[in-house]
């Protein structure tokens, strides 16, 4: 710990407002070396006047300095349905139905995709949970980033199928893109991906423990970062322009 340069936690890593939590922050100040940056999920709280109470908040990613100042924060875009939020909330909500979450009023969606930027560090791109599992979610082009951190809460999962799928899922993302991937989950499986998604650490499913690894470096972009869904696209579209001719053509005959 007193070597890293980053140090990661999960999502959910904290059961209240982060930074409204003076005793919180300072001690997470004390625990951090000079140069050491935590990136860590937290619920974090709108901008609204003192007193007001609150009723949604943002299901957020916070990289904070060894000073205990936060050097960026990222909200989660896509949010789970009934999961983090109920369609129609507020009529729902008379209802007498709850997300499995229980947050009254459900998260709000953050208002755009950004990368983390901190010293002495490569840009990151943050995903939340199931973000990961959505190619779309990856920035492209000019907004490339060094690699890709993705905090999760795989409790929900239990031990099941379901934390080993989440992880296959990020390591696609990584291959996608020729980034690499660092995955914190609180019940696992953590693991830190290379650009081929090969998993050079991995921590398991509800194992206690602390990955200690260097960052594998990024390759160049591939076809799929650079094009996109383009070529799937058109080799779909061809396909099925192939299939309608041939059975034209048969029923002409």
């Amino acid at each position: 710990m007193r070597d890293a340069g980053i140090l990661i936690w999960p999502e959910s890593a904290f059961p209240f407002f982060l930074t409204r939590e003076a005793d919180a922050m300072a001690q997470i100040s004390d625990l951090l070396p000079k140069g050491t940056i935590l990136i860590t999920g937290s619920v974090r709280a709108p901008d609204l006047p003192p007193g007001t109470k609150i009723t949604r908040a943002y299901n957020s990613i916070y990289a904070i300095d060894h000073d205990g100042s936060v050097l960026s924060i990222y909200d989660k875009l896509h949010l789970v349905p009934f999961g983090e939020y109920l369609p129609y909330q507020d009529w729902m909500e008379k209802l007498g139905f709850v997300q499995l979450t229980k947050v009254q009023g459900g998260f709000i969606p953050g208002a755009r995709r950004r990368t983390l930027e901190f010293p002495n560090a490569p840009r990151a791109l943050p995903l939340i949970c199931y973000e990961a599992i959505f190619p779309g979610s990856v920035a492209v082009g000019d907004e490339r980033p060094g690699w890709i951190v993705n905090l999760t809460n795989d409790g929900w999962f239990g031990i099941s199928t379901g934390p080993y799928q989440h992880l296959q899922q990020a390591r696609l993302r990584a291959i996608e893109q020729g980034l690499p991937v660092v995955r914190a989950a609180n019940t696992g499986i953590s693991a830190v991906i290379d650009p081929l998604g090969r998993m050079i650490a991995r921590l398991g499913l509800g194992i206690e423990g602390v990955l200690d690894s260097g960052l594998p470096s990024a390759i160049a972009p591939t076809i799929y970062a650079r094009t996109g869904d383009i070529p799937a696209a058109v080799i779909v579209a061809a396909a099925l322009i192939f299939i309608i001719r041939r059975r034209i053509a048969k029923r002409t005959f």
